[in-house]
């Protein structure tokens, strides 16, 4: 809808805020349309039950990297950073919104990217989308792996688990609306909740005798950096809002969920991480869970798989609805419950999660892969996108430059969003992920894909850019005098 005014009797800048105001109500349209007479209705979700979908996804595996971001940089500095990147995000999650009643056309990033930059952008943002949600899925099969590997004291082989865990995330993935998985979303949320409070607990029982906790720490850019990309990345998860939006009832409800979502990830995550980087110190590893004595990672293992499993599904079903909404909308198979619609949909989820599947235990280096995604896209998807949304509606539905000069504040803010998606995105991609597997490749390591050993393991939770390898396990826990590390994770190459 293009807004018209008459500008006779007022100012360029009046007209262009006036204009920009009345752009930032919804219209009339959305992607599924009128659903009354539809056998399958999309428009079913309610806020709170969004808000519950977006926690399950994004407060997942990504909050256990977080106490080694405290390590890296100290406890003050790491809860600086966790909390301001949670309120930036926040800001970020209201751009994204604010798009979104604008356009209610966009169903995806992809949608989004044609709007700002036409075909090209389309493609570019909706591969973006599909390599990230599908990458990250295979990141919490391998999430899935470790706390089955916990608990069975790895009695099979680590490909085992994989397949194992990939079976339930893939029917999960099936329903073809995401009020199919709103309410078992509701199990999970609670699950990992829980599983940070057992986490929690075990350590504050069984704290680190010798335990380093420092206020700061002095440490060169390529390790402190890690501080920043691990929050980054446990609040990526934004791609997913315009999908979730679609399938509301009420889209204009979802800055609620959104800033329902934001307030609950950041005070967990910065609880969560201050409390185990306090009690076990500088040698907590990269899965927190990890660094527990083996009855306290088993049983807070055990309480999040369902969340890794949920989560796991829901980056699947993303990955689906994208390529599903663009080959049938406006088509039958929308709606309907034709041969064609499920064959395809089914057939979308098992290649989803066999890739993700093929991927997390096929190639050796898949955890690099997904740190260089989630710099390439989530840092663009979290934060830097959305200042462009704003620039562009600002721009073309206003009065130009005009409206920037005039709402300054806002497009300052704006262009600081956009500047700080880019640096998160060069410089994680660069000094957290390609420098890192440069010095993998000039090593003596041999990476073998398939592996049904640990020590060939990468392990590396799907939001974060901190990498783990099994015997950084072992590294740590032998640094606690306490810990026996053959109760955790021992050589599981014998079956």
């Amino acid at each position: 809808m293009t807004p018209s005014f008459d500008i006779s009797n007022k100012t360029r800048d009046a007209v262009a805020e006036e204009a920009f105001k009345e752009a930032s109500q919804p219209v009339n349209t959305d992607v599924f349309g009128a659903e009354d007479h539809h056998d399958i209705k999309y428009k079913r979700l309610s806020w709170p039950l969004v808000a519950v979908l977006m926690i399950a996804e994004i407060v997942s595996n990504g909050m256990l990297s977080l106490p080694y971001s405290l390590a890296t940089v100290g406890m003050v500095p790491g809860l600086v950073i966790i909390v301001f990147l949670g309120v930036f995000a926040t800001y970020t999650s209201w751009l994204l919104v604010d798009f979104k009643l604008r356009h209610p056309e966009v169903h995806t990033m992809g949608d989004a990217g044609f709007i700002m930059f036409g075909p090209i952008g389309r493609e570019v943002l909706s591969f973006g989308t599909l390599c990230f949600a599908i990458f990250a899925c295979g990141g919490q099969l391998l999430a899935g792996q470790v706390a089955l590997a916990a608990l069975s004291d790895n009695k099979l082989c680590l490909m085992l688990y994989t397949g194992i865990f990939a079976v339930p995330t893939l029917l999960c993935s099936l329903p073809r609306t995401f009020h199919g998985l709103g309410w078992i979303s509701v199990a999970s949320v609670l699950c990992i909740f829980v599983a940070g409070i057992v986490g929690m607990v075990g350590a504050g029982k069984s704290p680190d005798p010798d335990r380093a906790v420092r206020v700061a720490v002095t440490t060169d850019f390529y390790t402190a950096f890690v501080s920043i990309t691990n929050p980054v990345f446990a609040y990526a998860g934004h791609f997913m809002f315009f999908v979730l939006m679609s399938e509301m009832k009420e889209p204009k409800h979802a800055i609620r969920a959104a800033y329902t979502l934001q307030s609950f990830a950041t005070v967990y995550y910065a609880i969560f991480a201050a409390v185990m980087y306090g009690f076990i110190g500088s040698t907590v590893s990269s899965l927190a869970f990890s660094s527990l004595p083996p009855y306290w990672a088993k049983v807070s293992y055990g309480i999040a798989i369902p969340n890794f499993l949920l989560a796991g599904s829901l980056y699947a079903h993303t990955a689906c609805k994208v390529v599903f909404v663009r080959v049938f909308r406006n088509s039958k198979h929308l709606h309907s419950h034709t041969v064609l619609g499920w064959g395809v949909w089914v057939g979308l989820v098992v290649l989803a999660n066999g890739l993700a599947f093929v991927l997390a235990v096929g190639v050796p280096i898949f955890t690099y892969l997904i740190g260089i995604a989630a710099s390439l896209f989530a840092a663009w998807f979290t934060y830097g996108i959305a200042g462009m949304f704003w620039l562009h509606d600002s721009y073309h539905v206003g009065a130009g430059f005009s409206t920037w000069q005039r709402l300054w504040g806002q497009t300052t803010l704006a262009m600081v969003t956009v500047v700080s998606g880019a640096f998160i995105c060069v410089a994680g991609l660069w000094d957290a992920h390609v420098k890192s597997l440069l010095h993998q490749f000039k090593g003596s390591r041999k990476l073998n894909d398939f592996s049904f050993k640990d020590e060939d393991v990468i392990i590396m939770t799907t939001e974060t850019t901190a990498f783990l390898f099994f015997n950084d396990v072992y590294r740590s826990v032998r640094e606690r005098k306490s810990r026996d590390p053959s109760k955790l994770f021992h050589a599981a190459g014998t079956s």
